[in-house]
């Protein structure tokens, strides 16, 4: 299958942007984040990048930390020729040992690991990167420490563990610090990144979606041209319908838009879908009803690996197919495929660390079409996730859209456990409609990240009407996150879950339990399949 070609795209053009360099840090992420929440656009790259291969100079430099000791053989380095560039740089944890490692070494192993809360003491006030700080609690995360200052710096914070807590060259405008100003955790730390990105970097506070909108539609203007056609998948959630409503504003009708009814989405989904983007949006959408394909080709398919790349596969084929018949008014072919891709997929792309191991296979449009050369353009992917719905809310898109639950593209399945049949599928969609709908009538919607129903693979004794029951079982999910990387489960009252239980075993044939998932992730998923 030829993979479409990515077309240059680069916001750093028009943004100043502070480079994040991650050694592989939990945190990094976090970095770029704090830094957007003040209006500073930030990126992130591994810190192995040459800098030499850069296509912008950046402002400003952060280290991340990570899990290495700078003194080990096979640790990671940094390129030396940041520092010749002549703009400002702020090591964090490993990041700072990282920069008095290359000025002279000066680093081992500590007494005692140092995790967790500590005191942090501003000993030099006049720090610009310390400005408006005063003694506070910040998160410490390292058992490796400096033993010596690097040549040139002086102390500027310590804690009661870390006499270099914190230390600068200010003539050379670098600092390092010990602590981790990214977590909510340090209590001034978001202080901190602003002194630094703001105050020290000369970083202009204008990362706002608002411009992000008038700069994405010209590129996609400047990228598309004057008369090429795009297509791309849409599936209702936020991610597609933002990156839609983009493309229709940027190309009006000259972007077709596809939206494959697989007979696995939730109660209405493709008349609300296209109520909301063709009617409500003015998106140029084509409504494709291919249940009864995806459902014969799952017919006795109970691995949940196969049955999400027999899901994937069938949409290929139905988009293709349908992308194929779309021909523009001037008679060429569609140049163009939009994806959905956000910053978070970026980010995992390029970690220090590397892709992380597939636990399970992802459905993704990218790469669908066989027989048609397509440039891939990504407006949204250099955003996360709490950005595009900004942006939604900007575009005009409907608040329960932009507010809509994740939806996995294999639909409901992999909310049915086992074979995937049109009985099964009903089950599970009528108890999932029951449990959103009670969720949204107790006004919780908004505090739950993800909530579903799953149908489980085995039966279970009831009762009812004096009778013997021997039906199957529903397992309800609802989780907090932030990131999606780590997940609660949210706690429900014992009323509300009494309610919705009773709901579903009374009016969903073919059930006769309901249990409630309390497992975070790690160690589960969130989704059972």
């Amino acid at each position: 299958m030829t993979e479409p070609t990515k077309v240059a795209d680069d916001v750093t053009k028009v943004f100043d942007t502070i480079l994040v360099l991650d050694f592989g840090s939990q945190y990094s992420h976090l970095i770029v984040r704090r830094l957007r929440e003040i209006k500073v656009y930030a990126e992130m790259l591994p810190c192995t990048q040459k800098i030499s291969e850069l296509k912008f100079k950046p402002i400003g430099i952060i280290l991340s930390g990570g899990p290495y000791s700078v003194y080990e053989e096979g640790a990671p380095h940094v390129d030396p020729s940041i520092f010749d560039l002549n703009v400002p740089i702020l090591g964090i944890c490993y990041g700072m040992q990282e920069i008095a490692w290359i000025n002279g070494k000066g680093v081992s192993r500590g007494d005692k690991r140092e995790y967790g809360p500590a005191i942090l003491n501003v000993t030099d006030k006049e720090c610009p990167l310390f400005k408006g700080m005063d003694n506070s609690r910040v998160w410490m995360s390292h058992h490796d420490k400096l033993t010596e200052l690097p040549s040139g710096f002086k102390t500027v914070a310590t804690t009661s563990n870390s006499p270099y807590a914190g230390v600068s060259d200010e003539t050379k405008q670098i600092y390092g610090i010990q602590f981790h100003p990214e977590v909510t955790h340090t209590v001034q730390g978001k202080q901190l990144l602003q002194n630094f990105a703001v105050d020290i970097c000369k970083a202009p506070q204008n990362w706002t979606m608002e411009n992000f909108i008038e700069n994405a539609i010209e590129r996609i203007r400047a990228t598309v041209g004057p008369t090429a056609e795009a297509i791309g998948a849409v599936s209702g959630g936020v991610d597609s319908s933002v990156a839609a409503k983009l493309m229709r504003e940027a190309i009006g009708d000259r972007f077709h838009a596809i939206f494959v009814d697989n007979g696995l989405m939730r109660k209405d989904e493709a008349i609300q879908v296209k109520k909301a983007l063709d009617d409500g949006l003015g998106i140029n959408l084509v409504v494709v009803d291919a249940g009864d394909e995806f459902l014969t080709n799952l017919k006795g398919v109970t691995d949940p690996e196969k049955k999400r790349k027999v899901i994937g596969h069938t949409f290929i084929h139905v988009f293709e197919r349908v992308a194929n018949q779309i021909k523009p008014k001037d008679g060429s072919d569609v140049g163009f495929l939009l994806q959905g891709t956000l910053y978070p997929d970026v980010i995992e792309s390029i970690s220090f660390k590397g892709p992380s191991q597939t636990i399970k296979s992802h459905h993704n449009v990218g790469g669908l079409i066989d027989n048609m050369q397509l440039k891939l353009i990504e407006p949204l992917r250099e955003l996360f996730k709490d950005e595009v719905r900004h942006l939604g809310e900007l575009l005009g898109l409907p608040e329960e859209l932009v507010w809509r639950h994740p939806f996995p593209g294999p639909g409901i399945g992999i909310r049915v456990l086992g074979e995937v049949t049109p009985k099964q599928v009903q089950i599970a969609r009528e108890a999932d409609y029951i449990f959103i709908s009670e969720i949204r009538k107790a006004g919780l919607y908004r505090q739950i990240s993800q909530a579903f129903a799953c149908l489980l693979p085995v039966k279970s004794v009831g009762v009812m009407g004096d009778q013997r029951m021997y039906e199957q079982v529903i397992a309800l999910r609802a989780i907090e996150t932030v990131d999606f990387m780590t997940a609660d489960w949210f706690v429900f009252d014992a009323a509300f879950l009494k309610r919705v239980a009773s709901r579903i075993v009374n009016e969903v044939t073919g059930v006769s339990r309901v249990t409630y998932d309390i497992t975070s992730k790690p160690p589960a998923t969130v989704e059972w399949e």
